[in-house]
C-alpha cells in the first residue's frame, strides 16, 4: 500500500509536519471500489463444517459488552456467568474473549471471573465521548487498570483529528498506552464521526504508530458504526503495517453485528484481507452484546437440524 520500507516509520513520528505528511500521503481509499470489494466478501458462501467452526471461532473473538448508565453488579455478575460458560447446558461451547464494562464495575467483573480464561475490558478515557483533559482520562485509564482491568478501550478525540491535530491526539494514545502497563490498549476510532474511509484509514494508522494494540471501530453509541468498508480499510491497515514492521496489531468491531450472517462474513473478510493469521481472540475481536445469542441458536441449529425459540438462550 505505501512506498516506505521499514526504517523509515521511525522518523514519521518524530513532529507534527511528518506525521501529517505521512497520513496525507497514504493512498486515497477508492470508496466505490472498497463498497464493491466488501460486498463481494459478502457473498461467500461457507460449508456446513466450516460454518460450525466459524460459528465457535465467532464466540471466541467476543467482547461481551454491557455499557449502559443502568448497569448493576447483578447483572455484571451474570454477564461473566454467560461470558465464562455461555451455554449452562452444553459445557462444548467455547468461552467469549473478553467481558467489557465500565471502570467502577471492573472490580465485579474479576472477581467473577476469577480462575476462567475470559478477560477484564473497560472503556476509558472519557468514554464515548473522548471530551476531557488528560489528567481526567489517564486517572480513568489507571482507576480500571488499578482495579485489575487487563484490557483498555480508549476513544480518541475525534474533534481534535477532524481539526488535524494529529500530534495532539497521537500523544494522547502514547501516554495512554503508558498508563496501561500490562494491560492491552484498544484504540476506538468512532468511525462513524470520522465520516470519510480516508479518515478511516489516517486514524487506523495514526492509532497503530503510537502504540494501539489494537484499532476498534467504535463505542457502539454512535451510528453507524462498524460498516463492511469501514472493515475492509482497518484490516488492510493492520496488515500493511505488519508488512511494514512485523509486528503485528489487531482489529475490533463493534456496533451493530448482531447475527451470526455478519459474524460469519466478518471473519471471512478478515481471512481474505488481513489473512489467516489474525482469525485469533489475540488479533480480531467482536464487541457485542446480543450477536453471543444467535451464535448460540445457530449452533445449537447445526447439531440439531431445527430452530430453538429465543427462550433457549438467556436473556442478557
Amino acid at each position: 500500500m505505501t512506498t516506505l520500507d521499514r526504517t523509515d516509520l521511525s522518523d514519521v513520528t518524530r513532529d507534527d509536519l511528518s506525521l501529517r505528511r505521512f497520513l496525507h500521503g497514504l493512498p486515497g481509499v477508492d470508496q466505490v471500489g472498497a463498497e464493491g470489494r466488501a460486498a463481494g466478501l459478502a457473498t461467500r458462501s461457507i460449508k456446513t463444517t466450516a460454518k460450525a467452526w466459524a460459528i465457535d471461532t465467532a464466540i471466541t473473538m467476543i467482547d461481551l459488552t454491557t455499557l449502559e448508565g443502568a448497569d448493576t453488579p447483578g447483572k455484571v455478575r451474570s454477564l461473566c456467568a454467560k461470558a465464562a460458560r455461555p451455554d449452562s447446558s452444553d459445557p462444548s461451547v467455547p468461552s467469549v474473549a473478553a467481558v467489557c464494562v465500565y471502570p467502577d464495575l471492573v472490580a465485579t467483573a474479576v472477581a467473577a471471573l476469577r480462575g476462567t480464561s475470559v478477560g477484564v475490558a473497560s472503556v476509558a478515557t472519557a468514554f464515548p465521548s473522548g471530551r476531557a483533559s488528560l489528567d481526567t482520562k489517564l486517572h480513568d485509564v489507571r482507576d480500571a487498570v488499578a482495579a485489575g482491568a487487563t484490557e483498555i478501550d480508549m476513544v480518541i478525540d475525534r474533534g481534535a483529528f477532524l481539526a488535524g491535530h494529529y500530534q495532539q491526539v497521537f500523544d494522547e494514545i502514547v501516554a495512554t498506552k503508558a498508563a496501561c502497563g500490562s494491560a492491552h490498549l484498544k484504540v476506538i476510532l468512532e468511525t462513524g464521526e470520522l465520516a470519510t474511509l480516508d479518515n478511516a484509514r489516517r486514524a487506523s494508522w495514526l492509532a497503530l504508530l503510537a502504540g494501539g494494540d489494537f484499532i476498534k471501530t467504535s463505542t457502539g453509541k454512535v451510528t453507524p458504526a462498524a460498516t463492511p468498508p469501514v472493515a475492509l480499510v482497518m484490516l488492510e491497515a493492520v496488515r500493511d503495517y505488519y508488512a511494514l514492521t512485523g509486528k503485528q496489531r489487531g482489529v475490533k468491531l463493534a456496533g451493530g453485528i448482531r447475527t451470526s450472517k455478519d459474524a460469519v462474513r466478518y471473519l471471512v473478510m478478515v481471512n481474505e484481507v488481513a489473512g489467516e493469521q489474525w482469525l485469533d481472540p489475540d488479533l480480531f475481536r467482536l464487541g457485542a452484546s446480543s450477536l453471543l445469542n444467535d451464535l448460540l441458536l445457530q449452533r445449537h441449529k447445526l447439531a440439531t437440524g431445527s430452530y430453538d425459540g429465543p427462550d433457549y438462550v438467556t436473556v442478557d
